[in-house]
This record gives structure tokens, sequence and C-alpha cells, in this order.
């Protein structure tokens, strides 16, 4: 069966899930982790494209990323599996392919659901029951998004993100009062969907999903 072709449109943000190959863990030690964020923040300012959020699960890992030009995305990820592959084939004495071979993508529609898909993503170690608060994943953007605190690779704000408020702490304190409920089911497997087959998550998914018309996952996210 044909693949279904992938979209990336410049300047708007798109949602990027890279899993390894037959579900096997894309990390083993902590040097790899450090090592994959290492790449990103070499690799994607290479290629034009910026990063709002991420998470790096043991097998599998979110982005939430912006590309200046169509193309940007597909040359950064190319370049980031082949440095990566490379050095973790090297380091735990093993051939063949680490990674899922087609990675999978989503056009985020700014306005409504940006916010919600960078919960989504700084929010799936508590989903997974690896911790209770997503403050406590090390491997994921919400400590500075959420606390100021530094991140590796360096994360761009995105417009909406700077609306949330006035100054850094105002814009900090809004984004953690965003994690206060969890995340509706219907946003979930709305966001789930678009990005397994390629699709914009925007409104008329979440209604395909089961949102009504009131709902505004902006505001109820975790």
């Amino acid at each position: 069966m044909a693949r279904s072709p992938r979209y990336f449109i410049e300047d708007q943000p798109h949602h990027v899930v890279q899993r390894g190959n037959n579900r096997s863990a894309m990390f083993v030690s902590e040097a790899d982790y450090l090592f994959y964020l290492l790449c990103l923040a070499e690799i994607f300012p290479t290629h034009g494209v910026v990063i709002h959020a991420h998470v790096l699960m043991t097998n599998h890992v979110h982005l939430l990323v912006t590309p200046a030009e169509p193309q940007s995305v597909p040359k950064a990820m190319k370049a980031l599996g082949c440095r990566y592959v490379r050095r973790f084939n090297h380091v735990h004495q093993r051939t063949g392919t680490l990674l899922e071979g087609r990675y999978r993508s989503a056009l985020v529609d700014t306005v409504r659901y940006f916010l919600t898909c960078m919960c989504y993503i700084e929010s799936n170690a508590v989903r997974a029951g690896m911790v209770k608060r997503p403050e406590e994943y090390c491997w994921s953007s919400y400590r500075a998004n959420a606390l100021g605190s530094d991140s590796r690779p360096v994360l761009t704000p995105h417009q909406v993100y700077l609306e949330l408020g006035p100054t850094r702490l105002a814009r900090e304190s809004a984004y953690r009062q965003l994690f206060r409920d969890p995340l509706p089911p219907q946003d979930i497997e709305a966001i789930r969907r678009s990005t397994n087959r390629g699709w914009v998550v925007d409104d008329a998914e979440s209604e395909d999903a089961g949102v009504g018309p009131g709902s505004d996952p902006t505001v109820r996210v975790g």
C-alpha cells in the first residue's frame, strides 16, 4: 500500500513523532538521552528548524517544531537519525535498524491547538505512569517552559506561548496553570489520530474525536 505523503509548511508548527523500530528502546543510558538532545541542539538550527517543546521517552520521541522551509524537517530528521544511530550502535555494540523507518508528523493549528500539543508532549511521562508531575521528568522541555530552567536544546518560544503573559514569570505561571487538569481523552485521541495519519490537528479533527463545540482544549490540558 502506498504511503500517505507528509506535508510541511514553512513557519507553521508541526508535531513530529519518532519511534524505535518495533517499539524497541531508543535510549538505554543517560548518555543516550544527553547525546540525542545535543544532536537536536546542533542539527535542527542548521536546517532552519526551531524547537518549542520535546519529550524523550524510552522508545519514542515527541517534538513540536516550526520549519523555515518545507524541506527543513525532513532534512533535520534525516541528519539527526544518521548521527544518533551511528553513535548508539557503536556504543552499545549493535548493528541494524534502530529507528522506525518512517517518522510521523502533523501540522498543528496554531490558534487553537498549539498549547494543547505542548502540554500533550510534556505530560507524556505522566500519562505513562513514570512520574506523578511533569516537572519530575527531566527528559522533557516542561522545566524550561514552566519553570524557566535551562534546557538543551535551546527552545524558541512561539508567539502563542509568548501571549500567555507580558513577562517571562507571568508566562511561566500561566503555562503551569494549563496542567492543573488532565488532558481530556478526546483531545489525546485527536492529537494521536492526526499525527498517525498525517492530518492537521485542528477543530474538525477534535469534533470527529468527540469534542463538543463548546470545548476549549487550550484551557483544559494536562
